[in-house]
């Protein structure tokens, strides 16, 4: 945390913080510094600028830091906290008010924080006299006459620096203390002092005493006591100080009207009101957003808890990596020593002709383990210095979070709120490339194969079969007859390949696995499955020595009801689809077959289409298909449909051709025709309005089928999925027999088509490893 403590400028604990409206800090005496006349307004900015990205930094103060803090000056704040205004292009102190000689600032602005900036910024930044350039990010802020004296107190970061300056002290109380007058640059350094004088307040050695204070004149009057009662004195009269200083700024005051206490805060100008300045018709923040002072500091102590919460939980992580990252060196010298065991006893083996390979593959082992140490200490010192960053910012906010001064803490309560959060996002990328490391193990195996007749050839087998990949559960979803599966290659692996394997989706654990997908990408969309089942999935990877076991197996749940539209990926050109692919018509004159856009294999399942249009002299045709099916003739045309073709007086069922079971009764405009297709039984049928029409129309049927419907000119009909089949279906007898034939193993409803749904850009192989310890 002492890196947060310290100012930009002069490198040593802030002394009069004061905070710029970038909400960088800065002591006041180095902002009165380095503060310059503004020369020829905004269009020297860009030199001025560039002027002091050049200027070395100040030397450090030659006073003595305790008695700079015990004689500081003690500057007005009344008016500080409005030196941010409306505007977000930038910020102008000026202290030339409409009230006239009033000294609340008017208005501001910061060089470069907008790219439009209007004219009366212009006109503002142009009355300015006096700029400063913030030395942590180089915007420019401009002042009035007054120049860094307009910057509010940093309030919340001097207590802090007290605390920790007299925590330190206090540990340090036990130690010498050197004589303030010694010169330091002398090869002896500064001496022990044995003397405080509680006049001079300054520390002596014993030489400087006798140089600089004998007792002899004025000075033997003066009071000389031990080192360690002049530092309780001098504590003590610091206290007094902080007690005089805390008393007189305790309850913050409105900018605005001097006499009344703040008790709002205004989010629109970011600054602290009265009640009258909200609720009077005259005030500033009549129609701003106001929220009680109380309440907002409040919420945004929770907001950064919260934020401290979860960056200290990913903190805690840091250690175990850090240690995780120390025990490696042991695991790679125990693995080298492995390996050159090995290497010996097979060499041996080979006499005199391996002792000759012997020395170069024992080095080759040895130079592996020290490039990988190497590598470990790199990451080690690389993990140790994030973590030292996240740690003092974790310590800066904490004591930030003990600070009682509502309108002190907002000064810096929402930019605390962004540095955590912008630390928190770092953490998973840094540590990832920290986790995905090789393992620390050396990959070095002896091969003594052949090399009888090839000894000049031998070398080592870097190669071994990957470990097993992890399926990422929060990655994989599963949408109506289609799932989805990611995973991520074992980390200390080399893979070639993945393959992925689906059971049969009857919810057993130990089903029957089978392969639906091979190849290279991390991600797999296997559509047509059976709807209202549990598909358990598992994954391997493979290189060209093997492959490697079977990930943990992960359960996905298809739909219970099959939601399905027309589709919209192939159908005849002359036929039109809705939007929504439900709405179907065609201007051709012979028919033309659609086909849905999800396939059956098993269960029962009801559709119906809705009649919109009608002239009578059409010849639509409803029922199922097998994909393949003719596409330019009446749908039961040929072998790979089945159907029920009706006009506005009856009804056929048509099948390779083959007109069957003539039945009374047509439809017209707004007539409703229903199919069933029973795959328990076996069998389909139809209905019109919610009545059978006819028998059961075609029984054994097996394997794949889409629900489809064959239209021609002056017919449009709407789909309507996922319904419960009407009560009359009872009434259907049961078709008797049942085939033989098995059902497709793990097709769903269906198992043909399988998209790898290859997303490469995205392998969707997150691992969450984070580094932050307090």
């Amino acid at each position: 945390m002492e890196d947060e403590l310290k100012c930009p400028s002069c490198r040593q604990f802030f002394a009069q913080p004061v905070l710029l409206p970038c909400f960088h800090a800065m002591c006041l005496s180095c902002a009165l510094q380095n503060q310059q006349p503004v020369v020829n307004n905004l269009a020297s900015h860009a030199t001025a600028h560039e002027q002091q990205l050049e200027q070395p930094l100040p030397p450090p103060p030659t006073e003595l830091q305790l008695l700079s803090e015990l004689h500081c000056n003690d500057c007005n704040d009344s008016d500080q906290l409005s030196i941010l205004s409306e505007t977000d292009s930038g910020v102008v102190v000026s202290t030339s008010g409409s009230s006239g000689g009033s000294s609340r600032p008017s208005s501001c602005h910061i060089q470069g924080a907008s790219t439009t900036t209007t004219a009366a910024n212009h006109s503002t930044v142009a009355a300015a006299t006096i700029s400063l350039s913030c030395p942590s990010c180089r915007k420019l802020v401009y002042f009035d006459e007054n120049g860094a004296q307009n910057l509010p107190r940093y309030r919340a970061m001097q207590t802090i620096v007290d605390k920790f300056t007299e925590t330190c002290n206090r540990s340090s109380a036990n130690a010498s203390t050197a004589c303030q007058l010694c010169p330091d640059t002398t090869e002896a350094g500064q001496q022990t002092a044995t003397v405080f004088c509680q006049q001079c307040q300054v520390f002596y050695c014993d030489r400087c005493r006798e140089n600089c204070h004998p007792a002899r004149g004025p000075l033997a009057k003066h009071s000389l006591i031990s080192p360690h009662q002049g530092r309780l004195a001098l504590r003590s009269l610091k206290e007094k100080f902080k007690q005089q200083q805390s008393s007189s700024d305790a309850v913050p005051h409105c900018s605005e009207h001097s006499d009344q206490v703040q008790s709002y805060y205004c989010n629109t100008c970011r600054l602290g009101a009265c009640h009258l300045c909200v609720l009077s018709d005259a005030g500033r923040h009549q129609n701003h957003d106001v929220h009680l002072l109380a309440l907002i500091c409040k919420q945004q102590k929770a907001e950064l808890t919260q934020s401290l919460q979860q960056l200290s939980e990913k903190a805690k992580s840091a250690t175990e990596v850090i240690h995780r990252l120390k025990s490696s060196s042991e695991r790679v010298q125990e693995s080298c020593a492995n390996v050159e065991s090995a290497i010996h006893v097979q060499c041996l083996e080979l006499m005199e002709a391996l002792r000759r390979r012997e020395e170069a593959l024992v080095d080759f082992a040895r130079r592996e383990r020290d490039l990988q140490l190497r590598r470990l200490r790199e990451e080690v010192a690389t993990c140790t210095a994030h973590l030292q960053h996240t740690t003092a910012l974790v310590q800066f906010c904490i004591e930030a979070l003990k600070e009682s001064d509502s309108s002190a803490f907002l000064q810096i309560g929402s930019m605390l709120v962004n540095r955590v959060s912008n630390l928190d996002l770092t953490w998973r990328q840094e540590m990832d490339e920290l986790t995905n490391r090789a393992s620390p193990t050396l990959e070095l195996t002896l091969d003594d194969l052949g090399l009888r007749r090839n000894i000049d050839q031998l070398t080592f087998l870097e190669m071994k079969p990957p470990g097993p990949p992890r399926i990422l559960a929060e990655d994989c979803s599963a949408e109506n007859n289609s799932i989805t599966v990611a995973w991520q290659p074992h980390p200390a692996s080399f893979v070639e390949g993945y393959v992925l394997e689906l059971d049969d989706g009857g919810g057993v654990a130990a089903g029957r696995f089978r392969e639906v997908y091979c190849g290279k990408e991390t991600i797999c969309t296997v559509d047509g499955l059976h709807f209202n089942s549990l598909y358990n999935a598992r994954v391997k990877a493979f290189n060209s020595s093997g492959e490697g076991p079977y990930s943990d197996s992960l359960g996905l749940h298809t739909a219970e009801v099959a939601w399905f539209t027309f589709d919209m990926t192939a159908y005849p050109a002359e036929t039109r689809l809705s939007p929504d692919g439900l709405t179907a018509t065609t201007d051709s004159y012979e028919p033309r077959v659609l086909l849905s856009s999800v396939g059956f294999s098993r269960g029962v399942h009801y559709w119906e289409f809705t009649v919109d249009r009608y002239d009578g002299a059409a010849d639509p045709a409803f029922g199922v298909a097998r994909r393949d099916v003719a596409r330019d003739s009446m749908l039961g045309k040929d072998e790979l449909g089945w159907s029920m073709y009706i006009d506005h007086q009856r009804s056929w069922f048509l099948h390779n051709n083959v007109h069957s079971h003539r039945t009374d009764g047509g439809i017209d405009v707004g007539s409703t025709i229903g199919v069933l297709l029973d795959l328990d039984r076996r069998q389909l049928s139809f209905f019109v309005n919610e009545e059978p029409q006819g028998t059961v129309a075609f029984v054994d049927l097996c394997g794949v089928f889409y629900p489809a419907v064959s239209l021609n000119r002056n017919v449009q009909v709407t789909l309507h999925s996922a319904l419960d089949p009407p009560p009359s279906s009872a009434s259907f007898p049961d078709s008797g027999e049942e085939s033989d034939e098995g059902h497709p193993i793990g097709g769903g409803d269906v198992a043909e088509r399988i998209n790898s749904g290859t997303k490469s850009s995205e392998s969707m192989t997150s691992i969450t490893c984070a580094v932050a310890a307090l």
